[in-house]
């Protein structure tokens, strides 16, 4: 575990979505400032109840009529998924002067459970559009691979997204974050370029959701 939590050559995203605040309390003892939630609800409870240098990761699908409530509390956004949630975000954050970190979610997978841009849909992100949201900052991209147990289909899907990442990149200054991996397939994920993954399991254990 503390491989994947103080490792240099990529952020890891603890995910504590429904781990008590005692759990985490521990993750955080040990060092570690990123955790990642799903819930609106339980993320404003765990932010109001531990300590104020986490940077809290909203990495689940956000509705729009959520988003004034995390804009002020999070660190970053992974799963900005459309237009209009996009513009959301930015009006919110304009209301508190704030300039939100944000990942353009693109569903490599093409499942039609996962939320995302098509990867040929993102032709928006742009420096000329972007300068239309003064208060959001594009950081990078965040995309979920296939479930799958075949290799070569998430290996293929993460290698897509790695090429769609330094295509945007060479093009805007500020995206410097490729998010994909979680604890089944983060291996493959750093292999293909990831610098941020996402993992639950591998450092809290088997999720209990009754």
């Amino acid at each position: 575990m503390k491989d994947i939590l103080h490792n240099k050559d990529f952020t890891c995203v603890a995910v504590s979505k429904t781990k008590p605040i005692k759990e985490i309390q521990k993750i955080y003892d040990l060092g570690h400032r990123d955790f990642g939630e799903n819930k609106v609800q339980e993320l404003e409870h765990k932010y109001h109840n531990l300590p104020k240098d986490i940077n809290w990761h909203m990495i689940g699908h956000l509705q729009t009529n959520k988003v004034k409530k995390v804009v002020p509390i999070v660190s970053l956004i992974h799963s900005i998924d459309s237009i209009k949630l996009l513009k959301i975000v930015n009006k919110e954050s304009k209301k508190i002067n704030k300039v939100t970190n944000c990942l353009i979610q693109i569903n490599i997978s093409q499942e039609n459970t996962k939320y995302g841009f098509d990867t040929n849909e993102i032709d928006f992100i742009n420096k000329s559009f972007l300068k239309e949201y003064e208060n959001i900052k594009i950081r990078g991209l965040m995309g979920m691979a296939s479930f799958s147990n075949e290799e070569n289909i998430v290996k293929s899907e993460f290698e897509n997204l790695n090429k769609i990442y330094n295509n945007v990149k060479n093009s805007i200054d500020d995206i410097e974050i490729l998010s994909m991996g979680m604890s089944n397939d983060y291996k493959l994920a750093l292999e293909a370029g990831s610098n941020m993954v996402r993992i639950g399991s591998k450092i809290f254990g088997a999720r209990n959701y009754q």
